[in-house]
């Protein structure tokens, strides 16, 4: 079982963003490479720590990881992809976290790590779901149109920074002389130029290609969740960039007979007086099928019955919601003469007469157990 963020930095889940952020730079620092060289332990600890924070510095993330747990980046979702990212990646989103702890160039293996990799746009579509795909978890492959080095593209390291994507500038002040750095205006800050641009493609030596993408869906999520694909957004140019992301966010296809809420489904089951007093079978809607439930003698419109587990699943595997189905009797409003002459008879009859026992709950009552 993958180990709880909170834990991996030592933080309560009430921690602040200023709090979290401390707690990734002290496990950073502690168990970087340079100081810990050849030690895979450490190393591995080192990513932990990242993949942490990258979930938990970000708002959005947060909120997803405390609803759903890791289920949550399943498939792809995370935003380490399942544990993929290298060295280079950590430190290039990352890097700005430790200022000057290992003497302001807090390098990659065996010294400076140079240039960040600049990586490409991010896409996003959307993907409809039914209910059915909802409750069994899917894998949908969708056709994206994306960019990608075109084939024959060469880059060259850009004169303007000398290949290191900043550019420096040392400016005289009452302070002394100043140095300062910025992005290089030629090469954007990949360090690398087009050196032969194939026909049809872009400044940047990228051309749009259709792909068809695999995504992997699990079992459980909502309307409005996102996910994510690694490395099938738009293409970077430059021989050492990174492949932007796809993100997915999820659309729910309305169920004809089925309500949605949360794990809890619910269905609106109408019966005809006949039926209420003297009892039937019916045959109900749910996600995995169609069950037969039956209906006792003397049932009361509004009753509520619950199927325990017929339900959707829960993302985080916590088992499923509940099937609950909501009673209605339909009075009908055309009768025949000798249909209304018995109801006729019937106004004053005892058994006519309404007499609710105490078992027989309020609305309010029903409203608040549906929610227990």
């Amino acid at each position: 079982m993958k180990q709880d963020y909170y834990e991996i930095l030592g933080i309560s889940k009430n921690a602040t963003q200023v709090e979290i952020k401390r707690a990734y730079r002290k496990m950073a620092i502690k168990y970087h490479p340079d100081k810990n060289p050849g030690d895979k332990a450490a190393e591995e600890k080192f990513k932990k720590a990242a993949e942490a924070y990258e979930i938990l510095s970000d708002e959005n993330k947060k909120a997803r990881y405390d609803q759903f747990g890791h289920a949550a980046f399943e498939g792809g979702a995370g935003g380490f992809g399942g544990g993929g990212m290298n060295m280079d990646d950590i430190f290039s989103q990352f890097g700005d976290i430790f200022g000057s702890a290992f003497g302001g160039g807090f390098g990659g293996f065996g010294g400076s790590r140079g240039r960040a990799r600049v990586k490409g746009s991010n896409l996003r579509i959307r993907v409809k779901l039914t209910l059915d795909e909802i409750a069994k978890g899917v894998e949908k492959k969708v056709k994206v149109r994306r960019k990608v080095k075109a084939k024959g593209a060469t880059y060259t390291s850009c004169s303007t920074c000398n290949g290191t994507g900043q550019v420096m500038r040392v400016t005289n002040t009452i302070l002394g002389r100043m140095q300062t750095s910025s992005t290089c205006p030629t090469c954007h800050g990949a360090g690398e130029i087009v050196g032969n641009r194939p026909k049809g493609t872009d400044a940047s030596g990228l051309e749009y290609k259709e792909e068809i993408v695999s995504i992997k869906i699990p079992a459980g999520v909502t309307e409005g969740v996102q996910l994510k694909v690694n490395g099938k957004g738009n293409a970077a140019p430059g021989n050492n960039s990174l492949d932007g992301d796809l993100l997915v966010v999820i659309e729910e296809v309305p169920h004809e007979t089925l309500k949605r809420e949360g794990t809890n489904l619910h269905f609106d089951l109408y019966i005809n007086f006949s039926e209420a007093v003297l009892g039937a079978s019916k045959n109900i809607d749910t996600v995995t099928g169609k069950v037969k439930i039956k209906i006792e003698p003397g049932t009361q419109s509004g009753k509520i019955l619950r199927l325990r587990g017929k339900g959707l699943p829960s993302i985080d595997h916590y088992g499923h919601g509940d099937l609950l189905i909501h009673i209605n009797v339909w009075t009908p409003q055309s009768l025949t003469k000798e249909q209304k002459q018995f109801f006729e008879k019937m106004i004053d009859d005892e058994n006519f007469v309404p007499n609710p026992s105490k078992s027989d709950k309020s609305f309010f009552e029903k409203v608040k157990d549906m929610f227990s």
